[in-house]
Formats: structure tokens, C-alpha cells, sequence
């Protein structure tokens, strides 16, 4: 286990495992992403309250949701640089960066469309909204201030402080609708007891979760394999790749 562990850290064996994976990832994909929206938009029964403007729920949610699962991946890989120095770390921490601020700004976005006709305004200071804000500035400074230092290494330590700094955030953001009177309805997939939607309703927005999840890893191999290849431009393997 930790002879693969070991292997999968090395960029040039990442590079290649990632490269056979993207095909199939990508089928995946578009596969969970048509189930996912036909579902919703289309066998999912109009809410008996909000009617038809509650389907954005199949994009926001799912978006907000990944907005928190790859911060708290970057903050992992965050502690991953400080104690072992990984270098596929570092490339996987910043590869993310900008693939979770588009996921937190899609939230925000949708979350706006859906709150003028719930609210009747596109935006209030509510806590879950302004917690949601300040996550699409961490990412923004994860990726400005890597852009500022020119050593890569040093650039690496500094948005891994940043990140794990960042992640009190989180429990925040969950939690802010239990925590302050909020306008943002609670949760309802993981709400205890008897679920807030029927199956036709929750199941196509799980695939969708599924879908944007596959998303994230899909585009993550891209970001990644693209960020090796300029890191390692002068290693031997890369002037053999490119002699292939």
C-alpha cells in the first residue's frame, strides 16, 4: 500500500495513470450529467410551493456542495506539504483552485437567480451567503498569491498555510442556517428522520452531485497533467515524451 501510495506521488506515474483515465472519466461524465438533468428538469414532479423555479436546485446544490469538498481537499493537501513536501500535492492543491472557485461562484450565481423570486431580492447579508462569498475570496487569494511568488516551492508552503487556515470556513458554511436565523431553507438530504423530497426529486440531484463530482476529477487530471508538464519541461522523461 504504501509502494503505491509512493508511486502515485511521483509526477511522471500520475502523468500517465491520469492520461489513461480521462476517456472514461469523460464518458462518465456526460453520461451522470444527461441522467442527472433529464431527471430533474424533466421526471422530477413541480414543488407543490415554489413550483418550477426550485429546479435550479439540481445545479446549485451539487455546485455548493463540491465548493466544500475541494476546499477541504486543498486544505488536506495543504497538511500533505507541510509535513512530507509531496510535490503532486502542491500541483493538486492549486489545480484545484480555480476548478472550486468556479464551483462557489456557479453556487453564489444560482443561489442568486433562485433567491429573487423565493426572496424578492438577488442578494442579502445572510450568513450562509455571506460565508459562501468569503470561500470565493480564499480561493482567489490561494491563486493570486501563488501567481505572486515566483519560486513554485515556496509559493506551494505558503498556499498550504493559506488553505488550512481557510478551512474553519467550512464548518461555518454548513452549519450557518443552524447557527444564526437565516433566510437559506436548512438541509434536507441530510436531514435525519423522514427526507424533505420525494425519490424523484433527491435522486436525480445525488447524480447530479455525481456527475459534477466526476466533473471535478476529471478536470483536476487535466489541470494536473498540464501543471507537471511545466514543472518538469526539463526533466528526461518530458523530452522523451515529446520526442514520442
Amino acid at each position: 500500500m504504501f509502494l503505491w501510495f509512493h508511486k502515485l506521488g511521483s509526477p511522471p506515474h500520475f502523468y500517465r495513470i491520469a492520461g489513461k483515465w480521462l476517456p472514461w472519466l469523460g464518458a462518465l461524465f456526460l453520461l451522470s450529467l444527461v441522467a442527472g438533468l433529464y431527471g430533474g428538469l424533466f421526471l422530477a414532479p413541480t414543488d407543490y410551493q415554489q413550483g418550477e423555479s426550485y429546479r435550479i436546485i439540481f445545479i446549485h446544490v451539487p455546485a455548493a456542495w463540491m465548493s466544500l469538498f475541494i476546499y477541504v481537499s486543498m486544505a488536506f493537501c495543504g497538511v500533505v506539504i507541510i509535513v512530507w513536501r509531496m510535490k503532486l500535492a502542491e500541483i493538486v492543491l492549486i489545480s484545484s483552485a480555480p476548478i472550486g472557485a468556479s464551483f462557489t461562484f456557479l453556487a453564489l450565481a444560482t443561489g442568486s437567480l433562485w433567491g429573487k423570486p423565493m426572496w424578492g431580492t438577488w442578494w442579502v447579508w445572510d450568513a450562509r451567503l455571506t460565508s459562501e462569498l468569503i470561500l470565493l475570496f480564499l480561493y482567489l487569494g490561494v491563486i493570486g498569491l501563488h501567481n505572486a511568488i515566483e519560486d513554485k516551492r515556496v509559493a506551494s508552503r505558503a498556499v498550504a498555510i493559506l488553505a488550512i487556515v481557510g478551512v474553519v470556513n467550512i464548518p461555518i458554511i454548513h452549519y450557518s442556517v443552524e447557527w444564526w436565523n437565516s433566510l437559506h431553507q436548512g438541509p434536507t438530504i441530510t436531514k435525519m428522520g423522514k427526507p424533505n423530497m420525494p425519490p424523484s426529486m433527491y435522486i436525480p440531484l445525488l447524480i447530479m452531485a455525481l456527475a459534477f463530482q466526476i466533473y471535478y476529477v476529471l478536470a483536476l487530471f487535466q489541470s494536473c497533467r498540464a501543471e507537471i508538464l511545466k514543472r518538469e519541461r526539463n526533466s528526461k522523461w518530458v523530452e522523451e515524451l515529446n520526442g514520442d
